[in-house]
């Protein structure tokens, strides 16, 4: 049974909107941000300590991440706590991370080899 043609300007809205998602994520700070607040809420001034960042950094790489629905602030007093918007943004980190290990196992197997090949010439 064929498939249903989706209408190419749907297609390309999906897209786009997953390219701006993972735009908002590829940021080393932001990373950093968001391994920090998939352990638990935090404030501007938490995260700098935890970062040791700047506050006008830390507000900045968290207003990308607003921005794009990634964390959401929650307003307690005269300070903001921040949160990670969806749980599974934890697991999409730990897959990552996995695909990772990944390639630094099949780097470091490479480079074996290159040392044995390189050892047998001598």
């Amino acid at each position: 049974m064929a498939r249903p043609r989706v209408p190419a300007g749907i297609a390309g809205d999906l897209q786009a909107f997953k390219a701006r998602f993972f735009k908002a994520l590829a940021h080393p700070l932001r990373i950093r941000i968001l391994e920090v607040l998939v352990r638990g809420e935090k404030s501007v001034q938490g995260l700098q300590e935890v970062l040791g960042l700047e506050q006008s950094v830390v507000s900045q790489q968290l207003a990308v991440l607003r921005t794009n629905g990634i964390v959401v602030g929650l307003k307690q007093g005269v300070s903001v706590r921040y949160r990670v918007r969806d749980p599974l943004v934890a697991e999409l980190l730990a897959v990552a991370r996995s695909i990772f290990n990944n390639q630094l196992v099949g780097s470091q197997h490479l480079l074996r080899q290159l040392r044995e090949e390189h050892g047998s010439r001598a």
